[in-house]
């Protein structure tokens, strides 16, 4: 459907999911929403990148206030005019406009949606359901070629995966280690957490695409504990909502573990659970939409739901990069989970994968350990890597290359045929393993779960009463893990263990990084 007046967007193709068929065209008069990003303004494109923020001490990284960012670094009233305007020209809704996210929502039928950008949707059937997809790129008139960086929502297939993995279930709730299966606060313990610190004043933001949380088992289970019941808001983006399923084994186990876990190390802390689709153009909204909230403002944003490189457009992963970059620069650390199925993350190809947006230079990522504990200690600690019950991804990205402050620490090359030198993941770790892992109330239900998503929320809450300690947000802090801190003994390092294709050793590997954080060393050393 494209012709000389147009423009493919680059990194915009798609092909159908492994498996998926086409029943048919999408319905032609249903309507749908897309999020049109666009351009930084031309004196902003030029953001500090990874390489060049990590080179920078902490105290001297940029502080930018986000409404300052978005008149210096946001996009133009004049290139978002244009999309304006072609949507008149295509008889499409404008919904929304963000100079900050760069972003306009455009709505309209179906059939409008196949006339302007160049596409001609289809509905599939795949083995978990359907979703109206397209294949090819998406095009948009040569006028708006070097202006329009990506066009999201066309395609709603699910983008991500929650990286959570469920325990054997337990009895009755004790808030204290079970079987080997802990609170929060006893791993905030075990892990040196700072003290007198709460997390007041900061806001923690969670990003959700699916499931929801109850208050009642909020208050049911933050009161076993002896703590406040924290302070939840649902934000909804993209018509996202905060709706629980009623079943403990869907995406409710992840909501829950994210809010409970950040909650009860950080309880004094707020907590922004910002609900989006699972697509790439919700997952998308949903971070630009924490990063650039000028309200709440969170200092740290915990992510817990990813999938393997190969299954983003290269568009959705540069706009999804710029996100994170655009969060280092206004001071907010993004914490990623590095998935839960080893070094293949779950492909199937004999190849080794890392997850994005774990494997992005702008994020710290999070990796998984199997902790034990005795006499209020650390007894063991190892790469989590339990046959049939998941591992710590990690490995060696295929789309970012190796960053400065990588290069001198020894980070493997990729295990892969061309052995390439990229971004390492993860940066740290935490217990992980479902067998050692949190003790959670879901749906009415208490059990323990695992898994990468459980480390992110728990890295939050130390970041919250980090910030809360330093008086500022640490923002960018991962570069800082490769100088000073990991020199100061901050990691106990993990040097025992493989999550497939990468082995723990000594100092830097693929499996744990650094190893689990000492959280009151961090916070000195900082």
């Amino acid at each position: 459907m494209s012709d000389s007046r147009r423009h493919a967007v680059r990194g915009s193709e798609r092909e159908p999911l492994a498996g998926a068929r086409l029943v048919g065209p999408a319905p032609a008069e249903e309507r749908i929403e897309v999020s049109v990003v666009v351009r930084r303004v031309p004196a902003g494109r030029d953001l500090p990148d990874a390489a060049e923020l990590g080179a920078l001490p902490a105290v001297a990284q940029p502080r930018v206030d986000r409404e300052a960012f978005a008149a210096a670094h946001g996009a133009t009233a004049d290139e978002l005019a244009k999309v304006e305007d072609f949507a008149h020209d295509h008889d499409l809704e404008v919904v929304e406009v963000s100079a900050a996210r760069r972003t306009v929502v455009l709505a309209g039928t179906v059939a409008a949606m196949n006339a302007a950008f160049g596409v001609e949707l289809g509905s599939y059937e795949y083995e978990e359901g359907t979703y109206r997809g397209r294949t090819g790129p998406v095009h948009i008139p040569a006028d708006l070629a070097d202006i329009v960086e990506g066009v999201f929502g066309l395609d709603d297939r699910p983008q991500a995966r929650p990286h959570f993995r469920l325990g054997v279930t337990q009895g009755a709730f004790t808030p204290r280690a079970v079987g080997g299966v802990f609170t929060p606060p006893e791993l905030a313990a075990l892990y040196n957490f700072p003290a007198g610190a709460d997390g007041s004043g900061e806001c923690i933001a969670i990003i959700e695409l699916g499931g929801g949380h109850r208050r009642a088992d909020l208050k049911a289970y933050f009161g076993e504990l002896g703590l406040p019941t924290p302070r939840v808001t649902a934000v909804s983006v993209d018509g996202g909502r905060n709706r629980p399923t009623g079943d403990p084994n869907s995406a409710d186990a992840e909501v829950m573990l994210d809010i409970e876990v950040a909650g009860a190390v950080a309880p004094a802390a707020r907590i922004a659970v910002y609900y989006a689709p699972n697509s790439d153009r919700g997952f998308l909204d949903a971070l630009t939409t924490a990063v650039h909230d000028t309200h709440r403002k969170p200092s740290v944003v915990s992510i817990s739901w990813g999938a393997p490189e190969v299954a983003w457009t290269d568009q959705a992963i540069h706009a999804f990069d710029q996100a994170c970059q655009e969060a280092a620069v206004v001071g907010v650390t993004i914490l990623c989970a590095a998935g839960d199925d080893g070094s293949n993350d779950r492909v199937g190809d004999n190849l080794a994968h890392t997850d994005f947006p774990a494997s992005s230079p702008h994020v710290l990522a999070c990796g998984g350990t199997r902790l034990e504990a005795a006499g209020g200690a650390i007894s063991s600690e190892v790469v989590w890597n339990e046959p049939g019950g998941g591992a710590t991804g990690g490995g060696v990205s295929d789309v970012f290359d190796l960053p400065p402050w990588q290069a001198a620490v020894g980070v493997p090359v990729s295990a892969n045929p061309d052995h390439h030198q990229g971004r390492a993941v993860p940066d740290a770790a935490a217990d992980a393993d479902p067998q050692t892992g949190y003790l959670v109330r879901v749906d009415g239900q208490e059990f323990p779960i695992g898994g990468t998503s459980a480390v992110s929320p728990l890295f939050a809450g130390l970041l919250a009463r980090v910030n809360q300690q330093l008086g500022r947000p640490v923002g960018f802090l991962t570069p800082l893990l490769y100088g000073k801190l990991a020199a100061a003994g901050v990691f106990n390092d993990i040097v025992v263990g493989s999550n497939g294709a990468y082995d723990a050793g000594p100092g830097y590997d693929a499996c744990t990084g650094w190893g689990s954080i000492d959280g009151t060393k961090l916070a000195g050393n900082l």
